[in-house]
Parts: structure tokens; sequence; C-alpha cells
């Protein structure tokens, strides 16, 4: 019974637009687990138990907060099942800091990237476009991957049902189209029977973890400082360096920063423009302007 309303559940969160992978595989877990100690119905004490099986904190914390809003949903229908308490805190803990790259680093990057496999210097110009296309988008890693022909417009770049299954336009600045196109004279010959813009080897798209490889063979090449305490450079950190540049170029004026913002954020394909004010806490001149202006205002110097 308890696999049939957790199927039931993940039916209907997934005709919203959801993916719901990871969630529903967990769902499932508890279920089975459930069934397995003759438990048909959600109960806080097998729920507690399970979700306390997890390693971490913050992976009991999520695995119970699962359950949490599954049984809010079922027990609307059947008050047989418990509404667990949140038993291991809070789900989510604070943002790592993100890493913010500097300009010379990210052309430091794009020139190192096009050393890589000098036997075959298709791999370096694919990287080194792949990277450069990140930096100066902000596209999510699995967008970029996820590029095809027909996604290039006379407009910008067309991405098609990415996360929360959304597509949107992405408008280029022309020198990142003259960079494009420079890399697609390269890249036509080689792979004709695969429409990906950004093909390995194999003549097959890019995977993630190649990538993310690659990104971190020239992180090393380029000797970015590492440390305990220093914030770590990813592939991801791109996006966030994108984000943040674009913020501090914000003009000045309540209702132009509220556009800038509202338009950032369509831009990144964000579903919520929280997702996008949160970048405003990623450098300290973000956080020097918006503590001069803050200040400004309490002194009456702007309305």
């Amino acid at each position: 019974m308890l696999t049939e309303a957790v199927e039931s559940y993940l039916a209907v969160r997934r005709a919203t637009g959801l993916e719901f992978k990871s969630q529903g595989s967990l769902l499932q877990g508890f279920a089975a687990y459930s069934n397995a100690v003759g438990k048909q119905y959600v109960s806080s004490e097998t729920a507690i138990e399970w979700a306390g099986a997890a390693r971490s904190l913050n992976q009991r914390a999520r695995r119970l907060g699962e359950v949490i809003r599954f049984a809010r949903f079922i027990h609307a229908e059947d008050q047989r099942h418990e509404l667990p308490p949140r038993a291991f805190g809070g789900e989510k803990g604070p943002r790592p800091v993100p890493y913010i790259f500097s300009k010379d680093n990210i052309q430091r990057l794009v020139q190192t990237a096009a050393q890589l496999g000098r036997r075959d210097t298709f791999r370096g110009h694919t990287y080194s476009a792949f990277f450069a296309l990140l930096a100066c988008t902000g596209l999510r890693l699995s967008e970029a991957i996820g590029l095809c022909f027909q996604d290039i417009t006379s407009d910008g770049l067309v991405i098609r049902r990415s996360k929360f299954r959304k597509s949107r336009l992405v408008p280029l600045h022309e020198t990142a189209q003259v960079g494009l196109e420079r890399y697609l004279q390269r890249r036509r010959p080689y792979a004709p029977f695969d429409d990906h813009l950004f093909v390995s080897l194999r003549r097959r798209p890019l995977l993630k973890r190649d990538a993310q490889t690659a990104f971190q063979t020239v992180i090393e090449k380029i000797g970015i400082p590492r440390g305990p305490r220093l914030p770590r450079p990813t592939i991801h950190s791109l996006r966030h360096t994108f984000a943040v540049r674009a913020l501090e170029n914000c003009p000045g004026g309540r209702d132009r920063i509220t556009k800038h913002m509202l338009a950032l954020s369509t831009y990144l394909g964000h579903s919520n423009v929280a997702n996008t004010y949160w970048y405003l806490q990623a450098t300290p001149d973000l956080m020097r302007s918006i503590a001069d202006s803050t200040q400004s205002f309490f002194t009456g110097e702007r309305p």
C-alpha cells in the first residue's frame, strides 16, 4: 500500500514539471523499508529509524524531510499516516563560499585548456571553447553539454528543457559568437554523425565527469591556490563568476536594480529570483556596495 502511495505522490509532483529523481529513489527506499518491517502506513518511528541510517546529519535531515513532505500529502487522504517531527533539524546547511575567478585566471584557464591533448589538438580546442562558453554565458554544465547545432540561432543559444524543464534563449556577445564559430570550423568535419556542439574523441557528447576531470587538470596547471579554508574552484564556479560580475555591473537606482536582477535571473534560468540574490553575498565588492547603499538610505542621501 505504501509503495503505491509513493508512486501516486511522485506522479503528481512530476506532472508539475519536476524530475524528482533522487527524491523518488529516497521515497521508494523508505516504502521498501516500511514494508519490510510490516508498516503499511507512514510511522514516525519507522521514518526516523530509516532516515537515521544515513551517514551524515545533513543526509538524515534530507531523508526525513522527503518523508515529511510525502506524509503531509498522503495524510490529507488518510489520517492513519503519521506526520514525523524534524528529528534531525533543518535540511539545508550554509551554502559554501563560491570561488570567483579573476579575469586573468579565466584567460589562463582557456589558454591552458587549449594545450590539452598534444597528440590530438581537437581535444584542446574543444575544452578551451567549452570553458570559454561557460565563462561568458553562465550556462550550467549540463546545458552546455546538451547544446546541438540547431540550438545556435542569430539571436543566441536556445537552451531546451533544462533544469525545471524550462527552455530559454541566451543571447551571445559578438566576441562569444566569433569564438564559437572559430571552434565550429574545427568541429564540423571531425564528427559529422553527431549534432552536439561539443564531442569527445569517441565522437560522442562530452560526459560530465570527463569535463570535470579536464577542468581540474587545467586548474592544477595554472596553479590556483588551494587550501582547507579557501573556496574550492569547480567547473560550476564559472557560472558563479558570471553571475557575480553581472551584479557588479548592475546600474544604480532601485527600479533599475530590480529590473537587472529579474533579467539576470531569467538569463541564468533560475526558478526563483531569490536564488539570484544569493550571489550578492559572493564578493567583498558587492557586500561593500550593499553596505554603502544601506548607509546612504538611512542617512537620507537616497530616496
